[in-house]
């Protein structure tokens, strides 16, 4: 018993030390610092500056610009015109996954009505902050079911995944002309 006394005295005494070592002023009169490290700024508020960069995680209005440059797509890691284009191009399948900051976008395996025995699947990657024409790159899967109902594997020609590529292009250009003019 002497020594669990004695360990709540000890522990007593240490946060008694460490709560008198926490002095502040709690009247009315205290004020939220306007300093920092030595700086005093003019307006009370610290700079805007983040590890983001300026304006934040998710952009300021500087970063409107959706073709180019740092902070382009108001805090999307890819091109927002590109984005934007493979969504409305692939919105007939289902979404598994779509990663806004790593550029990736993952549909489903997706079905016609007009020929249910086969069925596709799309991975877009959009490898770029600009619009490019080298900023985008698709891979396409296509299966067929065979007569035993299991789904095989079929060869896709490589047309089929530059199409897509250029229909996304073609889309994301439409965007920014819209948005921007020419």
């Amino acid at each position: 018993m002497t020594r669990q006394r004695l360990y709540t005295v000890a522990v007593g005494c240490c946060l008694a030390v460490l709560l008198t070592g926490c002095e502040s002023d709690l009247s009315a009169n205290s004020t939220f610092p306007t300093s920092s490290r030595g700086q005093v700024y003019q307006t009370g508020n610290a700079p805007d500056d983040t590890v983001f960069g300026k304006g934040g995680l998710f952009g300021g209005e500087e970063d409107k610009n959706l073709d180019g440059g740092v902070g382009s797509g108001g805090g999307l890691g890819v091109n927002a015109y590109l984005w934007r284009a493979s969504l409305d191009t692939l919105s007939f399948m289902p979404l598994s996954s779509a990663d806004p900051f790593g550029g990736v976008i993952i549909t489903d395996w997706y079905s016609s009505p007009d020929s249910p025995n086969e069925r596709f699947k799309v991975t877009v990657y959009i490898l770029d902050r600009r619009l490019r024409a080298d900023g985008v790159r698709v891979t396409a899967f296509k299966q067929n079911l065979d007569t035993a109902n299991q789904w095989i594997a079929v060869p896709l020609a490589p047309k089929v995944t530059g199409d897509l590529e250029n229909a996304i292009l073609a889309k994301a250009r439409g965007l920014r002309v819209a948005r921007e003019g020419e």
